[in-house]
C-alpha cells in the first residue's frame, strides 16, 4: 500500500579527495541495507561534477524505516561517511514515525506526509 511506504533523499557533497572513501563507505552501507528485509530500495546518484551525491531510499513502512535508523548502517557506517561529506538536505516522504522523526528532526530534515498518489 501506498501510503505505508516510506522514502527519503539524501543529498550530499563529497570533501575534495574524499571521493574514493566516500565509493567504498556507500558500498558498505548498500551491501547492509540489502540485508534489512524492510528495505525497499537503496540507491546512490552521483551528479556530472563527480562531487554532489543523491541518496534515495525506500522502506516497506515507519517500522523498517526505525529498524534501518537503529542498525548499523546509520548507527556505524553513517558518522563514518558523514565524515567524508557534507549533508545538504534530507527529504522524507511518508510517516517516518515517531522515532525517526525525532532523530531527523535536528538535521534541518523538511517531512512530506503522504496526500495522493499512484505506485506500481
Amino acid at each position: 500500500m501506498v501510503e505505508k511506504v516510506v522514502r527519503l533523499t539524501v543529498n550530499l557533497t563529497v570533501n575534495e579527495g574524499q571521493l574514493e572513501a566516500f565509493k567504498s563507505i556507500a558500498q558498505t552501507m548498500t551491501e547492509a541495507s540489502n540485508a534489512e528485509p524492510g528495505t525497499l530500495g537503496y540507491e546512490w546518484f552521483a551528479g556530472e561534477d563527480g562531487a554532489r551525491m543523491r541518496l534515495a531510499e525506500t522502506y516497506a513502512d515507519a517500522s523498517a524505516l526505525e529498524e534501518h535508523f537503529m542498525g548499523p548502517v546509520v548507527q556505524q557506517w553513517l558518522p563514518k561517511l558523514a565524515a567524508l561529506c557534507a549533508v545538504d538536505g534530507i527529504e522524507i516522504y511518508g510517516d517516518p514515525g515517531p522515532k525517526v522523526r525525532e532523530l531527523a528532526g535536528g538535521r534541518g530534515t523538511v517531512i512530506f506526509q503522504y496526500w495522493l498518489g499512484l505506485d506500481r
